[in-house]
């Protein structure tokens, strides 16, 4: 019940930097800034390396990005990957953060530090020279924030963290799915296993648009657009990695393509890589493709032999900034296209594979929304768990 809740120091409920014994030249796993995904809890891998210096945490631990802009990216993690007692270590730019046993809970500190109003503070607390601002670690240890009883901090962290489990089984999911496509194509197109090791004498040379048609962004002007939220996004090549983006309104209905879940988004300025677009329907900015394809169907087929080919067209190209690809680079190469019956029997092993991506990374989406929206109500007392079973 909210009427148990206490103001409390940060500093009483949170173990800032704890003290860990970790010899140095000890074989570890280490945890660079770049394994850190912006808003996002797990950490995206390690490495084994030999410590000599940086932060050390265990499993439980919070670890957030005190440098900018790593911390206005999102950059705080929840460590989980380790075994039992063992020690890891990572970026001197980390602050640790720890749960202090019989006083708060490990995961309810991880939603804490993500919050709004946490992130907040730690933002403008920021000092230093531009560019290389970090957090005052003294002024997080000095927030006075309204605390739970550690029986509702467990709730409140077992709630969310549900909701980020199962964001992370849905990612697994689609991460095996596009695993056994890849595995298929090179069976087939690649090794031709079920064709005996060799490539079938019908199959023919040409061109991607073949397969499909290339469509091509429309440039969005920002006095086009106002903010107050209610339209459709607007992606650009800044935003493809992370599908990331901001939502603008339009004056007048724009001009150009709106992209649709399951296109196959291409940047074309340094960001080459294909992508599933998993997301809602947004316009598609000038600098960035569709492939369209020309099939019911088909998009594994296009996406694995896209991948290739925009590799090759980066490995030839040579410049001393960005380099940028178009029409001429793909009428330059040529591509195999098998039979018809090999690509519809293809297709209909793939397709529902491809569809069932899409499908979890739009659920996946709405779940974050859902995180995002309750967080903050939850974490503060507006949004009562103390009665949910969990």
């Amino acid at each position: 019940m909210k009427s148990e809740w206490k103001i409390m120091k940060a500093s009483e409920f949170i173990d800032f930097n704890p003290k860990i014994s970790l010899k140095k030249g000890t074989s570890a796993k280490k945890i660079a800034m770049d394994k850190l995904m912006p808003f996002t809890k797990k950490v995206s891998g390690y490495e084994i390396a030999s410590y000599s210096g940086g932060t050390k945490f265990c499993n439980g631990d919070t670890i957030m990005a005190r440098i900018t802009p790593c911390l206005e990216n999102g950059k705080t993690a929840y460590v989980d990957f380790l075994e039992k007692g063992e020690i890891a270590f990572g970026s001197t730019e980390f602050i640790v953060m720890r749960a202090k046993e019989g006083i708060s809970d490990s995961q309810f500190i991880y939603y804490l530090s993500v919050s709004p109003y946490f992130r907040e503070i730690a933002i403008k607390s920021m000092v230093g020279s531009s560019g290389r601002q970090r957090v005052q670690q003294s002024v997080l240890e000095e927030l006075e924030l309204l605390m739970p009883p550690l029986e509702e901090q467990e709730k409140i962290g077992q709630f969310l963290k549900n909701i980020d489990d199962k964001i992370a089984l849905n990612q697994q999911i689609n991460n095996n799915l596009f695993g056994q496509i890849q595995a298929i194509y090179k069976s087939w197109f690649i090794d031709f296993e079920p064709f005996g090791g060799i490539k079938p004498n019908s199959w023919k040379m040409s061109n991607i648009y073949a397969l499909a048609d290339i469509i091509y962004g429309a440039p969005f002007a920002s006095k086009n657009f106002n903010m107050d939220g209610h339209g459709k996004p607007i992606i650009r090549i800044r935003d493809l990695k992370d599908q990331k983006f901001t939502t603008y309104t339009t004056e007048v209905h724009p001009k150009g393509y709106l992209l649709q879940p399951g296109d196959i988004v291409v940047g074309m300025d340094g960001e080459f890589r294909p992508y599933i677009w998993g997301n809602d329907e947004a316009w598609l900015n000038q600098r960035i493709c569709v492939f369209k394809n020309r099939r019911v169907g088909g998009k594994a087929f296009l996406y694995f032999t896209i991948k290739p080919l925009l590799n090759a067209i980066e490995q030839i190209q040579v410049a001393t900034t960005v380099i940028h690809i178009g029409k001429k680079d793909f009428d330059a190469f040529e591509i195999v296209l098998p039979d018809d019956n090999v690509m519809d029997a293809f297709d209909d092993l793939t397709t529902p594979m491809i569809q069932k991506i899409v499908l979890n990374c739009l659920e996946n989406k709405r779940l974050a929304v859902l995180r995002e929206t309750l967080l903050p109500k939850i974490i503060f007392g507006a949004f009562d768990v103390s009665d949910i079973n969990l």
